[in-house]
């Protein structure tokens, strides 16, 4: 498979959920994904709101001939720096999620624990503003490893499904 048809891939399973970007995207990824979703309570009515709350989650995709120690670098502080320039904290703010997955045709031995041990997280006032946690996926293509962090461990049953069929 091509990382191209990787890709696609990849992107169809998302696309259900997520608002799918491949125009225009931050250097040096070839995708973005973006899934929003808003919440309210009430007390029997809708002018006695209880509480609201919006979660959000920026998914950035790398396509990679070769990903070695210096370029996983780059684009795990690419994907971290871009994510948390979208957050707005505030009231209502739960949690704005920030995820990289990376297809590479050779990953560099060395990286697999790198990568289980990666972790991201800030938290705004205290968590009364929200947070944003990191999840992190990398797949080589060549042999079918997936590599993740812990926050990314859902993750993996998914992309073995992706890459099964």
């Amino acid at each position: 498979m091509t990382k191209s048809e990787a890709l696609e891939k990849v992107l169809l399973s998302f696309k259900r959920y997520y608002n799918i970007k491949q125009e225009d995207v931050t250097e040096p990824f070839a995708a973005e994904a973006e899934f929003r979703t808003h919440d309210e309570h009430y007390f029997l009515v809708k002018s006695a709101k209880l509480f609201e709350s919006e979660s959000k989650e920026y998914a950035f995709f790398a396509v990679e001939d070769s990903l070695d120690r210096k370029r996983f670098e780059e684009l795990d502080e690419r994907a971290w720096t871009e994510g948390l320039s979208r957050v707005q904290p505030g009231e209502g703010h739960k949690s704005t999620d920030v995820l990289l997955i990376i297809l590479a045709d050779k990953i560099e031995e060395s990286l697999f624990p790198v990568i289980k041990k990666q972790r991201h997280y800030k938290s705004y006032r205290l968590s009364l503003y929200g947070w944003s946690q990191y999840r992190l996926i990398a797949i080589e293509l060549s042999t079918g490893r997936i590599a993740h962090n812990r926050q990314g461990q859902n993750l993996k049953k998914l992309f073995s499904n992706i890459f099964k069929q």
